[in-house]
C-alpha cells in the first residue's frame, strides 16, 4: 500500500508504526483510496469486508477495526454481518461499563482495560476481557481470549471511535440512521415545528453531539442506515391462557434448558395525541434491569390466529426515556411480564404472565409460519387463540387512560402565532439559539432526515368508487365485482419493508371490506424483486403465488418478454374460477422446451381467501381490471444492470444516460411494460442491492477431488432429498476498453447463462474468505433482447464456457458436481447460507485441504496456452460456436424489439456522427472544468493584487 493511502487510512490518529512502513508500489490501487464520504448499510459492509482483506494482506501484526455509532443505527448487526464472514474476535464495548446505571454514559466506560486488551492482543499476547451481567448491574468477571488467528479484531460500541482508542485502530467505521433516524422522525412528526432538530437530539440523546457525533467525523468508512424494521424476516407467534405455567414445558420440550425474564413494559402518548386510543403512535418501552429496549408503535399484523412481529425494537439509555417524558410524552400503560421460555431449536415456547391481568399465557414463537403451526399441533396445543396484544387487553379491562393533565409548559411567554406549538422543559444540554427553519439549513451527516413534517409511522388505506380508479377507455364489468368500491391508490412509493407491510394491510382491508377471495397482482421489470415480495406475502398471509410465465402458451427463440405469447383467456377464466369459489386448472410450463407441459388443479380456499399473481405485464389492463390490488415493484437488480452499464462506459470514458440504456437493454419495459405501473394502488421502490447486502449471501466451497455419489447422497437429509441435471452455457460479455492489465477479469465482465431455454443475468462479485467464496444468490431472468440489446451498446463476447451440472439438494445444503467442456475431472461445489453447515458437509465429505477459490473462468483460462487463444482470451476452437450464439442473439433480439428499440446495424456515416457526438461531449466537460480552473485564478490574482495595494 502507498504512502498517501496509508496517510488516508490513518489520518487522525492510525497506528503510527504502520505510516512508517516504505511504499510497496506507487501505482497500487486501493479500496480505501477512494471511499465515498457516506454510503448505504449493504455498501458499507461489502466495503468494510474488502478493506479489512486488503488490509490483512498488506501489512503485518493485527488489523483493528472500530465500528461506532448512537444506539440502534445498526451497529451490532454490521459487526455480526462482517464477523460471519471475516470470522473476526468481536470486543464489545458494552462489557467495559463499570456498573453505574448511566446508559451510555462516556464516564462509565472502562477504557483502560479496553485500551490494554487492544495492546495484548496487538503485541501477539492472550488477553482476559471482562464480561457485565445487566441483571445484576455489576462486572462479574473476566473471559480469556487467545490472539486471534484470524488476525483481525472489531471493537464494537457507541464508543468505538472515542480519541482514546483511535490510535489503535486501523479502520474507523461510523453508522449512523436505524431506529435512531427513526426515533428522531417520530418525535419531530409528534410535536411539530416548536423544536430544532439539535434540541431533539439534546433531549432524547443528551449525549450525542458532545460525546458521540465529534467521533463519528473521524471513520473512513460512513454508512448512512435507512433500515428501519423490516417483515422480511418477522416473528410469527400463536398464543393462548395457559392453566399452568409449567403445564407444557416439562414434556415437549424436554431436555433442553429454562431461560427467566423479568420485564416491565410501559407504553408511552405523545403530547399531541386525543382521548382516542390509536396505540401505533404509542411508543413501547422495554425495561429489563438497567437495559432498555425502545420500538415505535404496536408494529405488528394479524392474520387468523397468528400475531406477526418485524425486528423493531434497539436499546437505548435511561435518559432517553427522560427526554422523552420532559417533552410531553406520558406512559399510559405499564406492566410486569414474568417469562419462562425453553427452546427445541424449531420454534420456542414461553411462558408469560401479565401482572395488571393476573394471567399466564402460553406464546410459542419463530419465524416460519408453518413451522410454528405444525409443532403447536404436533403438540396437541389448538387453543383457544388469542390475537389480541397485552396492551389490547389491558386496554379492554382498564380502559383508556384519560388526558388528566397537560404536557409540561415553560415558563416561558409563548407568541400569539404560536399558540398551538407544544412547548416542553428544556433539556440539561441545548443550543443557546433554538432554530425553527430547519429546512433551509444543511444539516450534518450524522443527522436524522431534515423534512419539517414526518409522514405517519404507518400509512391508512382508504376505499373510493370503483368508477374513479378505473383506467381511460375501460368499462367496468359489474358482474366481475361483488360491490362497486376499490381501495384509493397511495399517493407516494415506498421502501421494500414497509411497502411489504403496506400490501398485507391492503389484502386485510380488502378481506374486511370485500369478502373472500381477493385476487392481488404484482407486476413490474424482470428483476425488481416482485417474486421475492410475491412469496413473502404469501408467507405472511399464508396463500398461494401464480407466475404468470405459467400462462405462456408457446415460446419461440428465447422470447419471454413477449405478451402476445400469454394465454389471456385461460387466465381470465382461472380468474372468474376463483372469484366465483370453484376449483380451477392452472397450466404448468417447461422452461426446457419451451411449451405448456399440463396443468394443476387450484382452490382458494374460505379459510385463506387469497391468491397472487406475479409477472412483468401483471399490471397490463387486460389483466388488472380482473384484479382487486395492484402492486408495482421497480428497482432491484433491474436497476443494478442499468447502473452497472453506466459505471462500465465510463470507465471507457463514454457518456450515456440511463433512458438510452433503457431504450436499447429493455425496449419492452418502457412499451409494455412502464406506462401500467402508475396505475397500481402501490408502488414499491426497491433499493435493496442483492450484490452487495450480506442478507443475500451463499456460502460456497469448491474443490476438483472426486466424490463418490453414494457419499454425496449419505450426509443429506433423505427425507427432503431432491436431485436434478441442468446442462448450461455461460457467455462472458465486456467493453473493449476497459483497463485489465492484459487479463480477463470476472468482475470486468457481464455473466449472461443459457440454461433450460432461459437467459439469466449472473450477478456475481464475490467475497473470497479463506477457503470460502462468499456471493450473491441472484440469478436475474432476462429476455434475449436484453442480451441483444447489451451487444448494440458495444459489448463483445470474450468468453465462453459449456458445462452440465448435476445437483442434489436437501434444503439446507446443496451440492453441485459440474463438468466443465474441456476440463478433464468435474468440480464440486457445496452451497448453503449458513457457513457452519457447509464447512461441516465438506469435512464428512473429505475435501478439506483440496479447496479453491477460483472461479471457472480463470479455471479454464489458466488451461488454454497463449498459441490457441483468440484476442478475446478464449480456445480457439470455440470461436466458431461463440459467434454462431452471438448471431442467434442479435437476429433475434432485434427482430424481437423492432417495434420499440430496434437493434440497428450503424452505418459508417452514423459511426461519424456518434463518434464527433462523443468528442462533443468530452469537450464541453473540458470546457467547463476549464472555466472554473480559469475563474478560480483570475479571483486568486485579483485578490493578491487588493492585498499588494492595501500593503502599499
Amino acid at each position: 500500500m502507498d504512502d498517501e493511502v496509508v496517510q488516508r487510512v490513518f489520518h487522525e490518529g492510525g497506528r503510527d508504526y504502520f505510516q512508517q512502513q516504505p511504499s510497496t508500489s506507487s501505482s497500487s490501487s486501493s479500496i480505501l483510496q477512494s471511499l465515498p464520504l457516506h454510503v448505504s448499510f449493504d455498501h458499507g459492509y461489502y466495503l468494510l469486508v474488502k478493506s479489512i482483506q486488503e488490509l490483512r494482506e498488506k501489512k503485518d501484526g493485527l488489523v483493528t477495526v472500530g465500528i461506532g455509532g448512537p444506539s440502534g443505527s445498526g451497529k451490532t448487526s454490521l459487526t455480526e454481518k462482517v464477523a460471519s464472514v471475516i470470522g473476526c474476535t468481536v470486543i464489545s464495548m458494552e462489557n467495559y461499563r463499570d456498573g453505574v446505571d448511566e446508559g451510555n454514559d462516556v464516564d462509565s466506560i472502562d477504557f483502560d482495560t479496553l485500551i490494554k486488551n487492544l495492546e495484548d492482543l496487538t503485541k501477539g499476547n492472550d488477553t482476559s476481557i471482562p464480561e457485565f451481567d445487566y441483571q445484576q448491574k455489576r462486572r462479574v468477571g473476566y473471559k480469556a481470549i487467545k490472539s486471534p488467528s484470524s488476525v483481525v479484531v472489531i471493537v464494537d460500541g457507541t464508543y468505538a471511535l472515542h480519541a482514546k482508542l483511535r490510535s489503535l485502530l486501523d479502520i474507523r467505521v461510523a453508522v449512523v440512521g436505524g431506529v435512531h433516524f427513526s426515533l428522531l422522525s417520530k418525535v419531530r412528526y409528534d410535536i411539530g415545528d416548536s423544536c430544532s432538530l439539535d434540541y431533539l437530539i439534546d433531549s432524547i440523546f443528551p449525549l450525542f453531539r458532545k460525546h458521540i457525533e465529534p467521533d463519528l467525523h473521524h471513520a473512513q468508512i460512513r454508512i448512512n442506515n435507512s433500515f428501519v424494521s423490516s417483515f422480511r424476516e418477522a416473528v410469527y407467534k400463536v398464543k393462548c391462557r395457559s392453566k399452568s405455567s409449567d403445564g407444557h414445558s416439562g414434556s415437549a420440550f424436554q431436555g433442553n434448558e429454562a431461560q427467566t425474564d423479568n420485564f416491565i413494559e410501559m407504553y408511552l402518548r405523545p403530547p399531541s395525541a386525543s382521548e382516542e386510543a390509536r396505540i401505533n403512535d404509542w411508543i413501547k418501552v422495554r425495561q429489563s434491569g438497567i437495559r432498555y429496549y425502545l420500538s415505535l408503535g404496536d408494529q405488528r399484523i394479524v392474520d387468523k390466529n397468528f400475531i406477526i412481529r418485524p425486528k423493531a425494537e434497539f436499546e437505548v439509555g435511561r435518559m432517553t426515556l427522560g427526554g422523552l417524558l420532559a417533552l410531553g410524552y406520558i406512559v399510559v400503560v405499564s406492566y410486569k411480564r414474568a417469562s419462562t421460555t425453553v427452546n427445541n431449536g424449531k420454534v420456542s415456547m414461553s411462558f408469560e404472565t401479565i401482572d395488571v391481568l393476573g394471567e399466564t399465557f402460553m406464546v410459542m414463537r419463530g419465524t416460519n409460519r408453518k413451522t410454528v403451526g405444525t409443532e403447536a399441533l404436533r403438540m396437541g396445543i389448538n387453543g383457544p387463540w388469542i390475537t389480541k396484544s397485552y396492551l389490547e387487553m389491558i386496554l379492554e379491562r382498564k380502559g383508556v387512560p384519560r388526558l388528566s393533565t397537560p404536557p409540561l409548559v415553560s415558563n416561558t411567554t409563548v407568541p400569539g402565532s404560536q399558540e398551538t406549538m407544544i412547548a416542553a422543559p428544556k433539556p440539561i444540554r441545548v443550543t443557546p439559539n433554538l432554530v425553527t427553519g430547519l429546512d433551509d439549513l444543511p444539516q450534518p451527516w450524522t443527522r436524522s432526515p431534515t423534512k419539517s413534517k414526518m409522514e405517519p409511522v404507518v400509512a391508512e388505506w382508504h376505499f373510493i368508487s370503483s368508477d374513479s380508479s378505473l383506467p381511460d377507455n375501460s368499462v367496468l364489468d359489474p358482474s366481475s365485482f361483488r360491490d362497486s368500491v376499490r381501495l384509493a391508490p397511495m399517493p407516494d412509493s415506498f421502501d421494500l419493508d414497509r411497502g411489504l407491510l403496506l400490501a398485507v394491510q391492503a389484502i386485510q382491508a380488502l378481506l374486511e371490506n370485500k369478502g373472500v377471495p381477493v385476487i392481488v397482482g404484482i407486476g413490474g421489470p424482470s428483476g425488481s424483486g416482485k417474486t421475492s415480495l410475491a412469496h413473502k406475502m404469501a408467507n405472511i398471509i399464508g396463500c398461494e403465488v401464480v407466475s404468470l410465465e405459467s400462462y405462456y402458451k408457446q415460446v419461440k427463440d428465447f422470447k419471454y418478454d413477449d405478451f402476445s405469447a400469454l394465454d389471456l383467456s385461460l387466465l381470465s377464466k382461472n380468474i372468474d374460477d376463483i372469484r366465483n369459489g370453484q376449483r380451477t386448472k392452472v397450466p404448468i410450463f417447461d422452461l426446457e422446451s419451451g411449451a405448456r407441459s399440463g396443468f394443476k388443479e387450484l382452490e382458494v380456499s374460505e379459510d385463506c381467501g387469497v391468491i397472487i399473481f406475479e409477472g412483468i405485464y401483471a399490471l397490463h389492463p387486460d389483466i388488472r381490471i380482473s384484479l382487486d390490488l395492484w402492486i408495482a415493484v421497480v428497482g432491484g437488480v433491474h436497476s443494478h444492470l442499468i447502473s452497472r452499464v453506466q459505471r462500465d462506459k465510463s470507465r471507457v470514458g463514454c457518456f450515456i444516460s440511463q433512458n438510452e440504456i433503457m431504450m436499447t437493454v429493455f425496449p419492452m419495459f418502457q412499451q409494455l411494460i412502464e406506462p401500467h405501473l402508475v396505475h397500481a394502488h402501490l408502488k414499491i421502490r426497491n433499493d435493496f442491492d442483492p450484490v452487495l447486502s450480506p442478507e443475500s449471501s451463499l456460502f460456497v466451497l469448491k474443490s476438483n477431488k472426486k466424490v463418490a455419489y453414494q457419499d454425496i447422497v449419505a450426509i443429506l437429509d433423505s427425507a427432503k432429498f431432491c436431485s436434478s441435471v441442468q446442462k448450461f452455457i455461460d457467455i462472458y460479455i465486456r467493453l473493449p476498453g476497459i483497463p485489465s492489465n492484459g487479463q480477463l477479469r470476472d468482475s470486468d465482465c457481464i455473466r449472461v447463462r443459457i440454461c433450460e431455454g432461459r437467459f439469466a443475468l449472473l450477478i456475481r462479485e464475490p467475497i473470497k474468505e479463506g477457503n470460502f467464496i462468499i456471493q450473491p444468490k441472484v440469478d436475474f431472468d432476462i429476455g434475449i433482447s436484453t442480451v441483444a440489446g447489451l451487444l448494440n451498446l458495444g459489448y463483445q463476447a470474450v468468453a465462453y464456457i459449456e458445462a452440465s451440472a448435476f445437483i442434489y439438494q436437501d434444503g439446507k445444503i446443496l451440492i453441485e458436481v459440474d463438468h466443465l467442456q474441456d476440463v478433464p475431472g468435474p468440480y464440486i461445489q457445496i452451497k448453503g447460507v449458513n457457513k457452519d453447515a457447509v464447512a461441516a458437509a465438506g469435512s464428512m465429505l473429505k475435501l478439506d485441504g483440496s479447496y479453491t477459490t477460483k472461479s471457472y473462468l480463470e479455471i479454464i483460462l489458466e488451461r488454454l496456452p497463449a498459441i490457441e487463444r483468440t484476442s478475446g482470451g478464449i480456445h480457439s476452437q470455440q470461436s466458431a460456436r461463440l459467434l454462431e450464439i452471438v448471431e442467434f442473439i442479435q437476429s433475434q433480439g432485434c427482430s424481437s424489439a423492432s417495434e420499440s428499440s430496434s437493434s440497428r446495424v450503424v452505418s459508417p456515416i452514423e459511426g461519424v456522427i456518434e463518434e464527433m457526438q462523443s468528442r462533443i461531449r468530452r469537450l464541453e466537460r473540458w470546457l467547463a472544468i476549464n472555466t472554473v480552473l480559469w475563474t478560480f485564478l483570475m479571483s486568486a490574482l485579483v485578490g493578491y493584487s487588493l492585498y499588494q495595494r492595501k500593503r502599499q
